[in-house]
């Protein structure tokens, strides 16, 4: 019995050391415990294949356009919002020399270059516009600048010069406006040769038009010409959606009512579309200024007017100053930016920067919230896409 008592106990010491040993022999057969508290991450046997990106395309977002006058405060521009900011103007002479406002002008425009490009704005420089720094309209220095081969190669070299020296993205032609046949044949030869120089550099080249729409009778006005096959040679047409107040008698309600907007953008739909031109050139452009019922009262600006009573957002008529104004509100260029965007233009554009509200009221950040909303991108542009 002592015997059996033993032998039992001397088994179960034995299997007791026995699982002591196996599990010391247990763990120093696991190095990837070592290695993890060595501070090392253990080496796999197997060599995964490296297989090469897809590629992914860059989707063109719709642009927002906005021009600003060259004694505006550069600092005062929220360039976020925007695609491209148009410094206005540089002034052609007739010998096709260009001039800009003095060395104020010069230093704005360099001001809104480094500003923009913290945005990813692109920052363009028009050329033309209504009046001339000499006095008196732009038309007749612009028309002889173009009229002339030799002036007018004169007037592209310099232009390409300056978007070169001050880091431009492009150039933007504002000739208000041909009248005839041999104004709008002058216009495209010299849209066409500034597309040679400008493009080759990855720089845009825009042209504002007038809207080719009266505005009281809604039709088409034939004192403007262009020639369809120069829309060819831009990236973006600008369309002057405004100033209806001068058809057929001065009419302040005429500036830019919806029923006006929608046959011009008709008119350019049918145009393109007729042309075989791409839609996504055209920009809608848009007031954001008031028209004073007595014209011998002067336009006010869409920011004094929220200023006078932020209620006046939604709204297209104030009474302020003894007057009538009459303007387009937020409600407005929200259903005007649809309109666009429905009939397949390219954006929208802004006359401009420097009239706009501050804050939760501003004209631009309803545009640019709209157009998010309805083609479910930010508003930025990508890439620049030469005109073919």
């Amino acid at each position: 019995m002592k015997k059996r008592k033993l032998l039992l106990a001397m088994v179960i010491v034995l299997t007791f050391l026995g699982g002591i040993y196996t599990g010391i022999q247990f763990s120093s057969n696991k190095p990837q415990e070592k290695t993890l508290k060595s501070g090392k991450a253990p080496q796999s046997a197997i060599k995964p294949q490296v297989k090469a990106l897809p590629k992914v395309e860059k989707t063109k977002s719709k642009v927002l356009i906005g021009y600003i006058q060259d004694f505006r405060d550069p600092n005062q521009v929220d360039y976020s919002q925007l695609t491209h900011v148009i410094f206005s103007f540089a002034h052609p002479t007739k010998d096709g020399r260009v001039l800009l406002n003095g060395d104020s002008a010069l230093k704005n425009l360099r001001t809104t270059v480094v500003n923009a490009k913290k945005s990813n704005t692109k920052v363009i420089l028009a050329v033309g516009g209504w009046f001339h720094i000499n006095g008196g309209e732009s038309y007749p220095y612009f028309k002889a600048a173009i009229s002339n081969p030799a002036t007018r190669t004169k007037l592209v070299n310099e232009l390409t010069s300056l978007a070169d020296r001050e880091n431009l993205d492009g150039i933007d032609i504002d000739f208000e406006h041909p009248h005839s046949k041999a104004d709008a044949e002058n216009l495209a030869a010299f849209t066409k040769q500034l597309s040679a120089q400008l493009h080759p550099k990855k720089k845009e080249l825009s042209v504002a038009v007038y809207s080719k729409i009266h505005a009281v009778t809604l039709t088409e006005i034939g004192f403007v010409q262009y020639l369809p096959s120069m829309f060819k040679d831009v990236d973006h047409v600008n369309i002057m959606a405004y100033d209806g107040q001068w058809d057929g008698g001065y009419n302040a309600a005429n500036l830019s009512p919806y029923p006006f907007t929608e046959k011009i953008v008709n008119y350019w739909t049918r145009l393109f579309e007729d042309q075989n031109i791409s839609k996504d050139k055209l920009v809608l452009g848009v007031p954001f200024y008031a028209q004073p019922k007595d014209p011998k009262i002067k336009q006010v600006s869409y920011g004094a007017i929220i200023n006078q009573n932020p209620a006046n957002a939604n709204r297209d008529t104030v009474n302020m100053n003894g007057t009538t104004y009459y303007y387009n509100g937020a409600a407005t260029m929200k259903k005007k930016t649809k309109l666009a965007l429905d009939h397949g233009f390219g954006g929208m554009m802004i006359w401009e920067l420097g009239l706009d509200a501050k804050g939760s009221n501003s004209l631009t950040s309803s545009i640019s919230e709209t157009i998010e909303q309805s083609t479910n991108t930010p508003v930025k542009y990508y890439a620049v896409e030469n005109a073919q």
